[in-house]
């Protein structure tokens, strides 16, 4: 067996963020920029009301209470052409553009006005420039909006929304394909027959590579059969950024995977039995001329999901140029034990994981662990990193991984373990 972090540093070595691409702004939501990007333009572009209130001159209000006439009003987006003398003021919107005179807004709730709104009266001194927007306060011109390796989230597309920007120069989503294979596998729609079993693992990656950032491409399931793996394989590698595939990756006599991954990328191929529990058989190469990266996990599904998490998430999200490449891992209070023995191997459990009163994040281990045992860890949001040793006890603090940060619910777990 090798450590983990060998396996890490071997498919990580290699490998580099795609050549970058323009895509349209509406389409680059979580795309990673690949250059600097400065501000052309300033924001706010012209001085305007930050109130719903009156625009004036802050010399008239030197008083501790001044009448002022009223000589029009500005809404937002209209462009007024009123010059503001001694006395005078105007009525105006959030937004609305100031008028020439006018340095300062006095807020709407501080303004008396007359029956016949034609005169308002101000009964405390108005500073310049107060609850005014200025050129360029958000925005200068020149500004560094955003460095290479940052993520576009919704704030970064809208400020380069707010430059006119309509498309924007990124490394792409890499496009993943995924391959089963097993000759005991039926897709999930069809009925069982035999010794079938359907396909969960498939679907399963498909779908967490699409909530990961990813394109994925459905490479459909193949039959043990090397001939076969190594045709699909193929066309994963010419039509995808980097290639999964799940099962035979073991010691069984119907393992082909990895002898096909080995023919297939040669020397930069690896089949690994790695020191964790589950996950622990995975193979590893690159292939063809773009070096295409072509990951083979074990058939199990919890083994699946374990060897993606720790292994093929973090390649990939270092394809799409990101600087983060693992998820999160937090400490937190372990509310139920966690026994082992010594094996020689890092333990994955998956736990529940919430925030409770205390403040503090808690953990509870899933109902039932085992590489085959889906259902058990349905309900997981983390995972639970045991090293080698006997365990924790509760009330221990242990390093946590967090899969899913959406679903953390105040309070203590309803039911027990």
């Amino acid at each position: 067996m090798i450590p983990l972090d060998e396996a890490q540093r071997f498919v990580r070595a290699g490998l580099s963020a795609l050549s970058p691409i323009a895509l349209a702004l509406d389409e680059a939501l979580g795309c990673v920029v690949s250059e600097e990007l400065v501000a052309k333009e300033p924001v706010p572009r012209f001085s305007n009301s930050a109130m719903d209130g009156y625009a004036l001159r802050s010399i008239d209000t030197k008083q501790a209470t001044v009448r002022l006439h009223v000589v029009g009003s500005i809404l937002t987006g209209e462009v007024s052409g009123l010059h503001l003398e001694r006395g005078q003021t105007v009525r105006i919107m959030t937004g609305g553009l100031l008028p020439d005179g006018a340095d300062c807004v006095c807020k709407m709730e501080e303004v008396t006005i007359d029956p016949g709104g034609r005169v308002v009266q101000i009964d405390r001194a108005i500073s310049r420039g107060e609850h005014v927007r200025h050129p360029g306060e958000d925005v200068a011109v020149g500004q560094v909006l955003l460095t290479p390796g940052c993520e576009l989230g919704p704030l970064q597309i809208g400020l380069l929304a707010s430059q006119g920007c309509t498309s924007v120069i990124v490394h792409p989503r890499p496009r993943v394909g995924v391959l089963s294979t097993g000759s005991e596998l039926v897709d999930f729609s069809d009925p069982l027959v035999g010794g079938k079993i359907r396909d969960t693992n498939r679907p399963m990656l498909l779908a967490t590579l699409r909530r990961s950032g990813f394109t994925p491409v459905d490479l459909g399931s193949v039959k043990d059969d090397a001939s076969a793996i190594a045709g699909k394989l193929q066309q994963g590698v010419q039509e995808c950024d980097a290639v999964i595939s799940t099962g035979g990756v073991s010691v069984g006599d119907a393992d082909f995977v990895k002898t096909v991954l080995l023919e297939l990328c040669g020397e930069a191929a690896r089949s690994m039995q790695v020191a964790i529990k589950p996950g622990k058989p995975f193979a590893f190469g690159v292939a063809g001329p773009r070096k295409t990266p072509v990951f083979g996990l074990a058939g199990n599904p919890v083994s699946n999901l374990v060897g993606f998490e720790l292994l093929v998430r973090p390649a990939l999200r270092l394809l799409a140029g990101h600087q983060t490449l693992e998820r999160p891992t937090l400490n937190a209070v372990l509310d139920c034990p966690l026994p082992r023995r010594r094996d020689g191997k890092l333990h994955l459990i998956y736990v529940t994981a919430r925030f409770h009163e205390d403040g503090r994040l808690h953990v509870r281990s899933a109902v039932r662990q085992g590489s085959h045992l889906l259902s058990g860890v349905a309900n997981g949001n983390a995972i639970v990193m045991v090293a080698d040793g006997d365990g924790f006890e509760v009330g221990e603090v242990v390093p946590t991984v967090i899969l899913d940060s959406e679903q953390w619910p105040l309070g203590p777990a309803s039911t027990a373990p």
